[in-house]
């Protein structure tokens, strides 16, 4: 089957989980595209399904992600798709912070009009090393603040690849079964 896999990402997490969700979906036959919306992106005609993701920032998505869902939403709603939020929340053991980041996913799948057949939250990373000194200082605030890593001097990944795998076979077993 044809899959295209689109992404928008600020410091590069999300590319990552995008093209890890590729090497599966590839070992597992089928023919992928993949995409930075922020380039030139493909529409959604001649493929089979669809897998979009994107990282919160702000509580918002990335717009390129808005503006391609919106541009496409009417096709995407008739063919099996799937979304990918990527947030730090998403690690977080916090009740709040986990019905938050749903209540943003839902916001933005409502805002959008898209329907996808499933939706997966994945935590993302502490890319301290790639922050500003303002950006470092606030996000070493909030991880000391929900106990997690302060030493801005490396890097942070908390995304549960297991999690990502789960989802995407989940994807594949289900649009295979739609075929």
């Amino acid at each position: 089957m044809k899959i295209l896999i689109l992404y928008g990402t600020t410091e590069g997490q999300t590319r990552k989980i995008a093209h890890f969700m590729e090497a599966i979906l590839h070992n597992a036959g089928h023919q992928v595209t993949i995409a930075d919306t922020t380039a030139e992106t493909p529409s959604t005609n001649g493929y089979y399904a669809v897998l979009i993701g994107s990282s919160i920032h702000m509580h918002k998505y990335q717009s390129s992600v808005k503006h391609y869902i919106k541009k496409h939403v009417a096709h995407l709603n008739q063919m099996p798709s799937a979304f990918f939020s990527v947030s730090l929340a998403a690690a977080s053991g916090l009740e709040d912070e986990q019905r938050e980041v749903q209540k943003i996913t839902t916001h933005f799948l409502e805002q959008t009009g898209w329907k996808p057949l499933m939706t997966s939250q994945v935590a993302g990373a502490l890319k301290y090393t790639e922050y500003d000194y303002f950006k470092r200082l606030i996000m070493k605030l909030i991880s000391k603040k929900e106990g997690g890593a302060t030493d801005t001097s490396q890097d942070y990944e908390y995304t549960d690849w297991d999690e990502v795998t789960k989802f995407v076979n989940e994807f594949s077993n289900k649009i295979s079964n739609k075929s």
